[in-house]
């Protein structure tokens, strides 16, 4: 028998509506409370006695017994989470900033109190990669972990690729249909990649890092000459992120734009969709693939955990029993396209080898290989205006 959920919400936004629209569609055994939200004056489309601006209000109210945080604001969702972790609500949260920043603590607080904290809307909207990882291959060996984990940037590179629109009109194309916020770095610059990513590592292979520690390199300096270099190869270039294992039980993980060939699933995965594709020793290749933004499909996804909640589900966090072995590594070596303005940037940053060279009136750029640990150090030379650094696939 499933228990009543009585439910308070922080945030009324896209997904917040999403998700109401979704369970008014359903006999699911749960009352949506109170709402929290930031802004009293703006028009609602519910009754004005479901909302106010005091946390408290969730927070203290023995009758709620589940908290579903859907704030922008990662401080304040931290803030919220333990408190109401603590106090013996169990929360369902879509911030994947808060939950890479600080899941080993939030993973304490769950053990202490008994509560459970979900959070499948947090990571590629609407594709359930968290209980998978959880249930299906909790007994698996997982040698990597890609794919599209931005639906934003990948909306951009799409009309790049297929429609030939320069990146600044894609981008503004993508801000007025609410893919990209005002401020686009999060997604174009890969921090939002690269939380997805930290939370992915931590369920796949045990490992809790600071999202801080991974390298993310953005297209936000993408250019023309990179676009025509990927169309002479066949090319496409998507933003992805990667955690792999390699040898002697270490780790890797960053983000960077990527030129993937026709052969690569990834090539077809187009617009505001997302794909995972999972690499391992018994299932072999498997990939993940639906909408990984917007108000329904994050909606859908944040649901699933409410309901889960309902038999007391939680994460088990499996792959941290049992991978004291594995370690985080940033000493991998592998293929780049490298654009460059300036000879002086060249000179200072150190190749394993260098296959190939191009110099023109506008433009040049080196093919070569080169080790995680050296883009880290020299990522504020690298990643600048007038440079563009992607891997060969």
């Amino acid at each position: 028998m499933s228990k009543k959920l009585t439910i308070g919400m922080f945030g009324f936004g896209v997904v917040g509506q999403g998700l109401y629209d979704i369970i008014k569609t359903k006999n699911l055994n749960l009352e949506i409370k109170k709402f929290v939200i930031k802004n009293a004056d703006k028009k609602r489309t519910l009754p004005a006695e479901l909302f106010t601006t005091d946390a408290n209000a969730i927070l203290e109210d023995p009758e709620i017994n589940t908290v579903v945080e859907l704030i922008d604001d990662a401080d304040a969702a931290f803030e919220i989470t333990k408190r109401a972790l603590t106090s013996g609500k169990n929360v369902v949260s879509a911030n994947k900033k808060m939950i890479a920043t600080h899941l080993e603590e939030l993973t304490e607080i769950q053990n202490q109190h008994g509560t459970s904290l979900l959070y499948e809307g947090a990571v590629c909207g609407s594709i359930p990669i968290i209980r998978n990882l959880e249930e299906y291959y909790d007994n698996e060996l997982l040698h990597s972990i890609s794919g599209i984990f931005n639906g934003s940037s990948n909306y951009i590179l799409s009309k790049i690729f297929n429609e030939n629109q320069s990146y600044d009109s894609a981008l503004k194309k993508a801000q007025e249909l609410g893919f990209a916020e005002t401020d686009p770095t999060l997604d174009v610059g890969g921090y939002d990649p690269k939380y997805k990513l930290a939370i992915v590592a931590s369920h796949a292979y045990g490992l809790y890092i600071n999202p801080d520690e991974i390298l993310n390199l953005g297209i936000d300096t993408l250019g023309n000459a990179d676009i025509r270099y990927a169309r002479e190869k066949n090319y496409k270039i998507k933003l992805i992120p990667l955690a792999k294992e390699i040898d002697n039980h270490r780790v890797v993980l960053y983000v960077l734009p990527k030129f993937i060939s026709k052969d690569n699933i990834l090539q077809n995965v187009e617009n505001e969709y997302n794909g995972v594709l999972v690499k391992a020793a018994f299932a072999d290749e498997q990939f993940f693939y639906g909408k990984g933004a917007g108000g329904h499909p994050t909606g859908s996804a944040v649901l699933s955990d409410i309901a889960a909640l309902r038999y007391d589900y939680k994460y088990e966090y499996k792959k941290h029993l049992e991978s004291q072995e594995l370690t985080y590594s940033t000493d991998y070596t592998f293929k780049v396209y490298f654009r460059y303005e300036d000879e002086d940037v060249l000179e200072n940053i150190t190749f394993a080898n260098i296959s190939e060279r191009f110099y023109s009136d506008d433009h040049k750029y080196v093919i070569g290989t080169i080790n995680l640990q050296e883009i880290i150090e020299k990522r504020d030379l690298i990643h600048q205006q007038g440079n563009f650094l992607a891997e060969i696939l």
